[in-house]
């Protein structure tokens, strides 16, 4: 007797989940389970292998995808500010700027934390540079150091909400597919689409009302508890009053100013995403070449003939415009040398290959997984599960939001989001639920499951950088108030969904 396609569907899903818990790699579990039930599939005559043909299309379309092309210039652009250590001066200033209150070092830390989480977009990375470099300062000036770990941990999280988040680019690249396939769905044959600028600008607002959450909360636990969050003394001979302020100036324009320049090129609609993660990664080595010991002057010429192209492109003689280029190309091809004199290049270039070919491989992986799932007719039955669902679409949200929640104890964002997301969003849509809005509470969502206990993967790269003086119980328990914030501001934006509709429609219309 020939099962039905659809338990062997579920049992795939399970043989994924079961693989991963006993710690098999993401890619390579995905799709050889996937490879494993296409071939039973076929014995049992619940699948033609003649649908594995589409694989090859597949992969050339994510290759080709200029989209995703985004993600290893977005990684680049983060892993140079790590190695040119931004990001140790702006904690060191800040933290003397609100150190002198209670609970300042503290929102020092989440400030800082906002800053890198633009800058970097990979949740692993920020963790591991804001915990190298401000658990021993908090530590050592008495914070309790559960207290310490979880604003962290919940810091760093920040960089799977705040754009421009590799985690948005994926997630607003397979929302589109999504988009297109279900207005396609319901006869609409010129469909709209859904870009990763929108999701961009949509996420501003949630990702800066996190913050406001953890900021209020260190102000709380500054009030009813002092001894937990103690003042830092001031240092003999540390600057203040203008002499700080300055200083502060100084370590905070140029990334700030780069975080402006590429989410507001692509806010405004001058740049694409990829676009704008090109302009970011050479801002990235034009800053790093600052910090070098080298010579200053190209990085500032090469800056200053930017801007001078941008300014005079339409207005100046193409003889002027073609000068401009070539000093910048010159002055950058000088940069790029003093970076890799500095040993920050080869560094970096090693990091975002290895990321970028991670990432690209679970993709891979992900696409065979869900070609033999809809194969095996669990497209359908997803659908026909959430359309019963009592409740109707507010009802299979839910039911798709505690699902992800559920899944972040045993799979990744980026697994979640190619395995999960291309399955869910279709109905999810078809039954009318905003795209943008879906998206934002889907990236939320996975903050969230990316930092809760026992198995979010931010606290085990927490625990692998934290000084000894900090234990795992210090992690889990530290942690449990933020997950209960990233809660509250999931049920925000549930009752007040203009929090996510709103800047994108102010910016687009519709």
């Amino acid at each position: 007797m020939t099962p039905p396609p659809e338990l062997l569907a579920i049992l795939m899903v399970a043989a994924v989940c079961g693989l991963l818990m006993a710690g098999y790699p993401v890619a390579l579990t995905l799709g050889g389970v996937a490879l494993g039930f296409a071939l039973l599939g076929h014995a049992l005559g619940a699948m033609d292998l003649a649908l594995l043909g589409a694989l090859p299309a597949r992969i050339f379309g994510v290759m080709t995808n200029t989209t995703l092309l985004a993600i290893p210039l977005f990684i680049f652009m983060g892993v140079m500010l790590e190695r040119s250590r931004i990001a140790e001066d702006l904690l060191e200033t800040m933290g003397r700027l609100f150190g002198a209150l209670p609970g300042g070092l503290g929102i020092s830390v989440v400030l800082v934390g906002v800053l890198l989480a633009a800058a970097k977009g990979v949740v692993g990375a920020t963790v591991v540079t804001i915990a190298l470099i401000t658990l021993p300062v908090m530590l050592r000036h008495g914070y309790d150091p559960r207290l310490a770990a979880g604003a962290v941990a919940a810091t760093a999280t920040l960089a799977q909400v705040m754009p421009p988040a590799t985690v948005l680019v994926l997630l607003g690249d397979q929302l589109n597919n999504a988009f297109q396939a279900a207005q396609l769905a319901k006869g609409n044959f010129a469909p709209d689409s859904v870009s990763v600028g929108d999701l961009f600008a949509a996420a501003i607002v949630p990702a800066l009302m996190l913050v406001a959450l953890y900021i209020l909360f260190l102000v709380a636990v500054a009030a009813l508890r002092p001894s937990a969050v103690p003042a830092i003394p001031p240092q003999p001979g540390a600057p203040t009053g203008v002499a700080l302020a300055l200083k502060l100036g100084g370590v905070l324009v140029a990334p700030v100013l780069l975080i402006v320049v590429v989410l507001g090129s692509i806010l405004v609609g001058l740049a694409t995403p990829t676009e704008a993660a090109a302009v970011g990664a050479v801002g990235a080595i034009l800053l790093a070449a600052l910090r070098t010991q080298s010579s200053r002057w190209p990085a500032l010429l090469c800056i200053a003939a930017f801007v001078a192209l941008m300014v005079l492109r339409a207005i100046a003689p193409q003889a002027l415009l073609i000068v401009l280029v070539l000093v910048v190309a010159a002055t950058l091809a000088i940069a790029i040398r003093q970076v890799a004199r500095a040993d920050f290049l080869a560094a970096t270039m090693t990091k975002t290959t290895q990321m970028t070919a991670m990432i690209f491989l679970i993709l891979i992986g992900a696409t065979l997984f869900s070609l033999v799932f809809r194969g095996l007719g669990g497209d359908d039955m997803v659908h026909r599960a959430l359309a019963n669902l009592p409740g109707g679409m507010n009802g299979a949200i839910l039911a798709v939001m505690l699902t992800m929640f559920l899944l972040g104890f045993v799979m990744d964002a980026f697994e979640i989001i190619f395995v999960v997301v291309p399955i869910v969003a279709p109905p999810l849509l078809l039954m009318g639920a905003n795209p943008i809005w879906l998206g934002v509470m889907m990236a939320v969502n996975l903050q969230t499951s990316y930092m809760h206990p026992p198995l979010g993967p931010t606290l085990f790269f927490l625990r692998g950088v934290a000084p000894p003086e900090i234990t795992t119980r210090h992690i889990y328990v530290g942690i449990v108030p933020f997950v209960l914030i990233q809660l509250v501001a999931l049920v925000l934006l549930w009752f007040v969904p203009g929090l996510a509709t709103g800047l994108p429609r102010m910016l687009y219309g519709g």
